[in-house]
């Protein structure tokens, strides 16, 4: 049977040197973005998790790693993310979470959906009062006009 491969993303800390790149593509294929601040590699794993480990095992201190991410949802549609805290942060989100009586992979969880919720309500709110305020000195006719403008010339289309 052939093992599945898993695309995942790298998050770097700072951008790689060209010999850190490297150096690490002759441990693993590595695809590098145009600043080497994120790198992508297809790594042979059963799990989406078990390919975040064995990256972050075979990267070793090779690498700047701040997140590694897969690279697409798995099959409940969540991307699985791998961080590796200082001892000293992983102590108190261990504490955090046993004083809120739950698993620490659940803890993060929640606190991630919590703050992503949070933050996706606030960029809601923030372009409601931009709308609001445009509306204020134009019609909705002109508004919609100029942001069917604005979205073709940032998709790379042609101007109409």
């Amino acid at each position: 049977m052939t093992m599945p491969h898993h695309a995942l993303d790298i998050t770097l800390t700072r951008p790689l040197t060209s010999a850190e790149l490297h150096r690490a593509t002759r441990t693993m294929p590595l695809a590098a973005n145009h600043d080497a601040t994120h790198l992508l590699a297809l790594v042979p794993a059963k799990t989406p998790g078990k390919a975040l480990n064995r990256l972050r095992h075979q990267t070793g201190g090779l690498l700047p790693i701040d997140v590694i991410t897969t690279h697409y949802p798995n099959a409940d549609g969540k991307i699985v993310l791998n961080v590796a805290f200082p001892p000293a942060a992983h102590a108190d989100l261990q504490a955090a979470a046993d004083s809120a009586g739950q698993p620490l992979r659940f803890f993060l969880e929640l606190a991630l959906q919590r703050a992503l919720a949070q933050r996706t309500g606030e960029e809601a709110e923030r372009l409601d009062r931009a709308v609001q305020n445009l509306l204020a000195h134009t019609t909705a006719l002109h508004l919609v006009a100029a942001v069917g403008r604005a979205l073709t010339r940032t998709s790379g289309a042609a101007p109409c």
